[in-house]
């Protein structure tokens, strides 16, 4: 097996798919990187048995082959190498030799036959949506996930196809963040999958550019690619809550707030705060919003934001961390927080789309 590529895309290629390399694993080829070279083409792939990426790249194949090379000490040799071109020459025993510039060195690699095999699955159901816009549905509510394993289904995110429309949905069970898109198609009909946190995390580093990509899902398995990448999972197996019954069906209140304005002001007020279990009070009067917070072992603050508000005043607590999620993973100026009362849900709009659904806290 003999091949020259180009250092840079070489460079990129397996920063793409290093990430899910493990530091410690009971197997030892998982911590290898699949090399496959044939008809100038190099494809490159990483897995951890539960999500598996792959890229390609141009080479000059003089001899096609496949082999595995140690995935971080790779990466790490071509950063440092600063030739223009690599070369690599790999024996029978996997032996890879390269060459770049005035460096020379030698790997050992493992056997290709040891490295885990693709699972192919049927697809059920393929959507087709721009990068750049499921890039910012998985970053727009990937931060309500749950880290509790008791609850399996709520550790991932669930993507819902209905009609035209894709919904990401993410909650731990106190608060609820929800994406809505209509994509440039939707095929084989409705349906759910919930997929892992860190495969969605995945996907969203992946993302660049705004040209289409696919999401073909299967009863057991999913694959998003693009022209650059293709990243497979496992899905998370079970029902996901009905979401939408945790969105009350009418508000007695909207009012609309500068989204940069009012994270600076909750980070500002919080900082009095002594742990994650204190609370940040709301206080709506006279086109005022009142942030108020205090605690016995630091102090107390208040600041406020200008808003469009008349009525009775009205007061609302919430944890300040999930307060602050939607707006810090907010593409729009202004939100819209609507309200019915200081104990029922409130809901926070933000782009088109977007909806977040936070549990009050009850003062005691």
């Amino acid at each position: 097996m003999k091949f020259t590529v180009n250092r840079e895309k070489l460079q990129k290629a397996l920063q793409r798919v290093g990430s899910i390399i493990g530091s410690r694993s009971m197997f030892p080829v998982l911590g290898n990187v699949l090399m496959q070279a044939e008809d100038n083409v190099l494809t490159l792939t990483t897995t951890d048995l539960e999500i598996r990426i792959s890229t390609t790249l141009e080479a000059a194949v003089e001899v096609p082959g496949v082999s595995t090379a140690p995935a971080r000490k790779l990466a790490s040799l071509v950063g440092c190498f600063v030739g223009s071109d690599v070369l690599f020459d790999i024996d029978e025993k996997d032996h890879i030799k390269l060459k770049c510039g005035t460096s020379y060195f030698t790997l050992l690699g493992l056997a290709a036959i040891d490295f885990p095999a693709a699972e192919h699955f049927e697809t059920k159901r393929e959507i087709r949506i721009k990068k750049s816009e499921f890039k910012k549905m998985i970053g727009s509510i990937a931060y309500a996930v749950s880290a509790d394993d008791s609850r399996k289904v709520l550790t991932g995110v669930l993507l819902s196809a209905r009609e035209s429309t894709v919904t990401l949905v993410a909650t731990d069970g106190k608060r609820l963040a929800m994406q809505e898109n209509t994509p440039e198609s939707i095929g084989g009909g409705d349906g759910d999958a919930i997929v892992p946190l860190k495969a969605a995390q995945e996907v969203r580093r992946l993302l660049d550019g705004d040209t289409p990509m696919a999401i073909r899902i299967g009863d057991k398995q999913c694959s998003f690619s693009a022209e650059d990448f293709e990243l497979s999972t496992k899905l998370i197996e079970g029902n996901y809550p009905n979401y939408r019954q945790v969105v009350p069906a009418s508000f007695s209140r909207t009012v609309e707030v500068p989204t940069a304005v009012f994270l600076g002001k909750i980070e500002t007020v919080s900082l009095v705060l002594s742990d994650s279990s204190s609370f940040i009070i709301l206080r709506f009067e006279d086109n005022q919003l009142k942030l108020q917070a205090s605690s016995t072992e630091v102090g107390e603050g208040s600041d406020m934001v200008e808003v469009a508000f008349q009525g009775e005043p009205f007061e609302v607590s919430f944890n300040p961390a999930f307060l602050a999620d939607p707006l810090r993973n907010c593409a729009a100026e202004t939100v819209r927080m609507k309200l019915n009362d200081p104990l029922n849900p409130v809901a926070i709009e933000g782009d088109e789309g977007f909806l977040y659904v936070i549990m009050p806290i009850r003062k005691k």
